[in-house]
């Protein structure tokens, strides 16, 4: 659809109903009332996640469009809420997909075992970002090692010292 005219009908439901169902990030013609309409925003999501960046604040706090998001485009979770980003089920979903997700995470999340074990598995270097306590579990540091030797790197001395990490590089 054109750009002008998505600009000239940004306030017309059934244009932009249209519009994001073509093409997500055409979410972003859309106008301040639309870009609130969880209709379209959930359709904009669901056909393209990126289109989150440009939903309202008020829906980038909705747990159903942001895990809609987050399923088509992990690292999408960057445009969500700082109460979503504490929500242990998308950060989930995220980090199976994508393991740089975990920087997103919050704190609490940083220190839960399967977010941080999937994370790892995903992207080995985003063992940094996990709590301290859990870069000191040797499942964890085994394997973000095997997936990136360059963890080793954000391992304490006491780590690197064990046996099954010294099997590994």
């Amino acid at each position: 659809m054109e750009i002008e005219k998505l600009k000239q009908q940004s306030n017309n439901k059934e244009i932009i109903l249209e519009a994001v169902k073509e093409a997500g990030k055409n979410l972003e013609y859309a106008s301040e009332e639309l870009k609130n309409d969880k209709e379209i925003v959930l359709e904009a999501v669901k056909n393209d996640g990126e289109a989150l960046e440009f939903a309202s604040k008020e829906l980038k706090d909705d747990k159903e469009i942001v895990l809609e998001a987050v399923k088509k485009n992990a690292w999408t979770i960057c445009y969500a809420s700082e109460r979503l980003k504490s929500d242990r089920e998308i950060i989930l979903e995220g980090v199976k997909k994508d393991g740089q997700v975990l920087y997103y995470a919050s704190q609490d999340l940083r220190n839960d075992y399967e977010v941080v074990l999937q994370a790892v598995t995903k992207k080995g270097l985003i063992y940094k970002y996990a709590s301290k306590k859990l870069r000191e579990t040797i499942e964890i540091a085994v394997a973000a090692i095997k997936q990136d030797k360059r963890a080793y790197d954000f391992m304490s001395e006491e780590m690197k010292e064990k046996k099954e990490i010294q099997e590994l590089i």
